[in-house]
């Protein structure tokens, strides 16, 4: 997202970098969803308040990506370590202060911290130390079944790098333009279909593309991609998910080792960085003293779960866009086994009400419906072209969406945001002027 690229990066000192590296230019989405026969999209530059080029970001490769990330940090002085997988979390009593890992020459060693951050993704090892089990959100356990292709056809310019999201009657397919010879298709589908994917996951995953016209028509003739690691179909399953807690003393956690919504929008980066800026404003103002360690993980903790919780609404309002009723989204009636309509099924699925669960989300499903539809409407007058101001930003649900992206780009331009957030908290800290630490 523009955040990352424009806000973060920026703030790293890694935003050139990242501009020479090569990515394809992206300039927002298009999608074939909801009730708009034809393809709609949206852009980044629906906000009038950040100049150009600041609304567009990238498609990145993350391995790409991520060592540029990793290379910064070794240059300002962080001790890397690779080849080094940790095994357990060190403690003291209630208190993490550090970790034992496996050194590449196989000796276990220990390293001792003020401060642990777990940022090693969904399959993290020790995330159990913050906040116990991960709580899984009881619509979002869909599967998802993704690959790639040595290229495909583009859509027409200058929207030729947009992500293209299209629902079909099993879920939707993403099409990501990731080079000129290279693009990750995916598909998000419904738990019942896991046995054929287990069985054959190629078979399954190419079926999907042809069940949907409007990418199989991108592929016609494309070859699937034998560049490793790009040859493998890989598969990933109840992935929607969140913490009851999210940091303890000595210890946070960040990125997908912390939560995760949905591929839609991209948001698991923004979601992962952005937490990783969160982190480490509290470690810092820990460090220096300048605000208690408690006082800024909890600063921590309300704006990372804030954050969250804009995209799982959005989400839940853009999914239940999709009203066909051959669509796996109205599976949600079914499954809930409620006497409400099927609307209201969904919102107390996606809510997570029917476990009982209101930790992330306790909006009653009325305000979903009116979400919902205020998207719509958008929508239909984006596909008509009449308005002079893009529809879109006109939604709560997405104006939501888009605050802290602009926020970590006016705080990397003008060294703070234009108009500063509502306190997360009643004591709610601001953030300091290169954007690394808490104030009081």
């Amino acid at each position: 997202m523009p955040a990352t690229v424009h806000g973060l990066c920026r703030i790293l000192g890694v935003a050139d970098e990242v501009a020479r590296a090569g990515f394809t230019l992206k300039r927002g989405g298009t999608l074939r969803w909801g009730r708009a026969p034809e393809p709609w999209q949206f852009s980044f530059s629906m906000t009038p308040r950040l100049p150009e080029p600041t609304a567009t970001a990238f498609q990145v490769e993350r391995s790409r990506f991520d060592e540029i990330l990793l290379r910064n940090a070794e240059r300002v002085g962080v001790d890397v370590r690779e080849g080094s997988p940790v095994r357990r979390v060190l403690t003291d009593g209630e208190r993490v202060h550090g970790v034992e890992y496996t050194g590449p020459d196989g000796t276990a060693r220990t390293a001792h911290a003020r401060f642990v951050i777990d940022a090693s993704g969904n399959t993290s090892r020790i995330h159990g130390q913050v906040g116990g089990a991960r709580v899984y959100s009881d619509f979002f356990r869909n599967l998802a079944v993704f690959g790639y292709y040595d290229g495909g056809r583009r859509l027409p310019e200058p929207n030729g790098g947009n992500i293209f999201c299209a629902a079909f009657d099993a879920g939707w397919l993403w099409y990501i333009p990731l080079r000129d010879d290279l693009t990750s298709v995916g598909a998000v589908i419904s738990p019942e279909h896991y046995a054929a994917v287990q069985h054959d996951p190629r078979g399954a995953w190419q079926d999907m593309i042809k069940a949907c016209p409007e990418v199989d028509r991108l592929l016609t003739g494309v070859p699937v991609a034998t560049e490793p690691p790009y040859d493998r179909v890989r598969v990933r399953k109840d992935y929607s998910y969140w913490k009851k807690s999210l940091w303890t003393p000595g210890m946070a956690l960040v990125g997908d080792a912390a939560c995760f919504v949905d591929p839609v929008l991209s948001s698991g980066v923004h979601l992962a960085t952005y937490g990783a800026l969160l982190a480490a404003r509290a470690v810092n103002s820990a460090l220096d003293g300048s605000v208690p360690e408690e006082r800024g993980f909890a600063e921590f903790e309300a704006r990372y779960r804030r954050e969250y919780g804009v995209f799982y609404e959005f989400l839940i309002a853009f999914y239940d866009m999709e009203r066909n009723e051959q669509s796996y989204f109205w599976s949600a009636k079914k499954v809930t086994r409620v006497d409400i309509d099927e609307v209201a099924a969904f919102a107390e699925l996606a809510c997570g009400v029917v476990s009982g669960d209101t930790a992330v989300i306790a909006t009653g499903h009325a305000h979903w419906s009116a979400a919902s539809a205020e998207l719509n409407s958008a929508v239909d007058r984006l596909t008509t072209g009449d308005d002079r101001v893009n529809p879109l930003l006109s939604t709560q649900v997405v104006a939501d969406t888009f605050r802290t992206g602009n926020d970590l780009q006016e705080q990397a331009l003008y060294g703070s945001p234009l108009d500063e957030p509502d306190p997360t908290t009643p004591e709610g800290l601001t953030v300091a002027a290169d954007g690394l630490s808490w104030v009081s």
